[in-house]
């Protein structure tokens, strides 16, 4: 534990003081003369002689807790995030139709996601990103959970696996105000008409790189079968998002040795390539992941989920002190009346 404001620590020697206050005070009271036929009688009134020593103890006691709260007190707690977003990148290229995973990788990336989807708590925002030629968004972010469902469900499979432009495109949701350009990255002075208007646009917001899997309000997961075939440098991408913190978790899909039932050609596209998305991983600070079954995918969604749930981080407690404080007045004060009818 930490202190915001530790000068006011010294308070604290204060505190041994007012048990011998307290004392002093019981001492310093005068005897008032009881006239009653027994002694017995008088004992039982008052009660056990302990009794009356609990209301001021427990005051006391809150005084001490008060004194520790004004020095503001840090502490590690493990606290849902106040603001979490979670990215997901689904491959919908054609080499997802392999039925290595049954029955297919596809069916069973969807199939996952809306599980994943279903256990994640509420207050963490989800968008989704498909990619196979190119990457696009699919789901903004949002906490519409039907929305995301329906997106997941209307994915429709395209040629080319570009897994650094999914990943620069989640980069660009989350960090709007870095003007992250997927068309700039890829065509630079010849990128496409349309995307040459950027006249009134915030002009980009400069940043220092940190440390990778710094930033704890985001993550990526990136489901693919990861042989890149165009789009961004899939590594030059994984850097970008190292370089802002956000970790990248992979998930595999299939196995090695995938391959059609039919079409001959296409076996080198079709193999899960395990070394690029394990750098992936390894680069931003993240995990990865390989599920060559369908029950495996869930399974790997289960425990990602689990851990974007919650963090440990440094919280002020003053206020739960502070509320720990009046809850023993409160207890002092209400035993007082009761026993005695009057506040100790």
């Amino acid at each position: 534990m930490s202190f915001l404001w530790p000068q006011y620590l010294w308070w604290l020697l204060v505190v041994p003081l007012l048990p011998a206050l307290y004392l002093w005070l019981l001492r310093r009271r005068g005897k008032p003369a009881l006239r009653l036929s027994s002694i017995a009688v008088a004992r039982q009134a008052a009660g056990p002689a302990w009794r009356k020593h609990i209301p001021p103890a427990l005051i006391l006691l809150a005084l001490a807790v008060l004194t520790l709260a004004l020095a503001r007190p840090i502490a590690r707690v493990t606290l849902p995030w106040t603001k979490s977003v979670i990215m997901l990148a689904i491959d919908v290229s054609l080499s997802m139709r392999v039925s290595d995973v049954q029955p297919t990788r596809m069916v069973a990336a969807q199939e996952a996601a809306k599980s994943f989807l279903q256990d994640l708590p509420r207050d963490i925002d989800v968008g989704l990103v498909t990619f196979a030629g190119t990457a696009v968004v699919a789901q903004q972010v949002t906490r519409d959970r039907p929305s995301l469902v329906g997106a997941i469900d209307g994915i429709q499979m395209q040629r080319g696996t570009a897994i650094g432009s999914a990943i620069v495109v989640c980069l660009a949701e989350l960090f709007p105000e870095h003007g992250i350009d997927l068309s700039d990255m890829l065509f630079g002075s010849q990128r496409p008409a349309q995307s040459l208007d950027k006249q009134g646009k915030t002009p980009p917001k400069t940043f220092e790189p940190v440390a990778p899997g710094s930033y704890k309000p985001a993550a990526i997961i990136l489901l693919s079968d990861g042989r890149r075939t165009t789009g961004v440098d899939t590594l030059r991408a994984a850097q970008m998002a190292a370089d802002r913190g956000v970790r990248v978790h992979v998930v595999g899909l299939g196995t090695p040795d995938g391959h059609l039932t039919a079409g001959e050609g296409m076996a080198f596209y079709l193999q899960l390539d395990e070394a690029t998305l394990r750098e992936v991983a390894r680069m931003t600070g993240g995990e990865y992941h390989q599920a060559a079954t369908a029950e495996a995918l869930r399974g790997v969604y289960q425990q990602l989920g689990s851990k974007l749930q919650t963090e440990t981080r440094e919280t002020e407690v003053t206020a739960l002190l502070a509320l720990l404080a009046a809850l023993l007045v409160a207890a002092g004060t209400t035993l007082s009346l009761l026993w005695y009818g009057r506040v100790a």
